[in-house]
């Protein structure tokens, strides 16, 4: 039999693995097919905010979150833009700094889907990052 204290912290745990899941933001292009298949794949907590990039700008706190529980704007950076070539973008070697204000200026810069949860964050649309997020949010 559980003692009240031990039957408390399983509650408390309980519930701060929900509160963990229920601060979950997708930032996403709702026009992207390869964001809805990937979305449509999991099982979301029901408080997900879903946040279209191209309607909805991010803000200057919101990829300063990404960037510190990423490690950095690089990894947060999306090289498949067309702008990224069109703007001689690969040529050059860009500084954070430089990552940051483009990512800010063009949503095309953001590498896609952005799944931000309290505790991390998962970048990208590669099988691995999908599967590590299905395994280790149970999605």
């Amino acid at each position: 039999m559980l003692s009240n204290n031990c039957s408390d912290s399983l509650f408390f745990s309980f519930n701060k693995i929900q509160q963990l899941m229920s601060e979950l933001t997708i930032y996403h292009l709702k026009t992207c097919s390869t964001c809805k298949r990937i979305i449509n794949e999991l099982t979301l907590p029901s408080k997900t905010n879903l946040k279209c990039i191209k309607e909805i700008r991010i803000s200057l706190n919101e990829l300063e979150k990404m960037r510190a529980l990423s490690g950095s704007y690089e990894s947060l950076f999306s090289k498949r833009s067309q702008k990224y070539k069109a703007l001689g973008l690969k040529e050059k070697k860009l500084s954070e700094h430089e990552l940051k204000d483009l990512i800010l200026k063009e949503y095309t810069f953001l590498k896609r889907p952005v799944f931000m949860f309290e505790d991390g964050i998962y970048i990208g649309n590669s099988k691995k990052t999908i599967a590590l997020l299905k395994e280790n949010k149970n999605l």
